[in-house]
This record gives structure tokens, sequence and C-alpha cells, in this order.
């Protein structure tokens, strides 16, 4: 908060898990298949260039686990000192958990988790993916067009 040379308005709390390979028989070493190897899964907490968390966890666990304690932890600690900014809570679709999702609502925090397809979603914006298409294919450089509902 000190890196702010006045309190803003408004902020983004960008969520992520990543793999931390492992060499050797280390503790809590687990085959993770998404990521194809024996690795750790840290949760990281990011606010732009600053990282508000980093925890080193094994890799059997959801992506998303611990993730609303951590998030509850440092949104206390924002609002301590800036009880009126608005924070906004950004992740990928391995976030995108009631708990985590409960929680933000209860707690006045807005998110945004991507979703990861599937037949539901792909069903609700056929008509948005037809136009993105149709826009896709009039642009002379095929430029990628996106939609947001």
């Amino acid at each position: 908060m000190r890196s702010h040379c006045e309190k803003p308005g408004q902020i983004i709390l960008d969520l992520d898990a990543t793999d931390d390979p492992i060499q050797g028989n280390q503790e809590g070493w687990f085959f993770h298949g998404y990521y194809g190897g024996y690795c750790y899964l840290p949760l990281y907490l990011f606010c732009g260039d600053h990282v508000l968390c980093a925890k080193l966890r094994t890799s059997w666990i959801d992506a998303s686990e611990g993730a609303k304690e951590e998030v509850e932890r440092i949104v206390k600690h924002i609002r301590r000192y800036w009880a009126e900014v608005g924070i906004v809570l950004r992740g990928d679709s391995g976030f995108a958990r009631e708990e985590l999702m409960g929680w933000c609502e209860v707690n006045h925090v807005d998110y945004i988790f991507g979703l990861a397809r599937n037949r539901r979603l792909v069903e609700e914006i056929k008509g948005e993916r037809a136009e993105a298409q149709k826009l896709y294919e009039q642009t002379s450089l095929a430029r990628v067009q996106r939609f947001f509902l």
C-alpha cells in the first residue's frame, strides 16, 4: 500500500496457481497430470507487480485450495487502511468455486473468473460465437474478435 502515492479507487487482485517442478523424492512430491510431471502447486496472489501471497503447496490438491483464506486475510488487511477501495478478484477457472465466490459476494469483493469450456456455456453463447466468427472472417487482417457479456 505504501507503493501508492494516493489511495486508488479500485485495485485488482490476481490469483494464480502454477507448477513448481520437483526433482527427486522431495517431501510432498506428487505427479500432476495437467503439468505432466512431479511438482508442487504454489498459490500466488498479486496486485499489479506486487506479490501479496506465495504459498508453497503439494500438487495433490485442487488449485483453489486455501485461496479463500488467503484472499480473506489480504482483503482484511487492505480494508484496514483503505476501507472504501473497490476490490476485484481475478482468476482462471480453477478458482471459480462456490466457497470463494460466495465469500466475495458477502464481503463486497467483485470477481472475474474464467470458465472452462463446457457444453452448457457453448450453447449459451452460440450467437456471440457466430458473430465473432463472422467479424473474424470479414477483417482483412483476420484479427481475434472478443465479446464481453
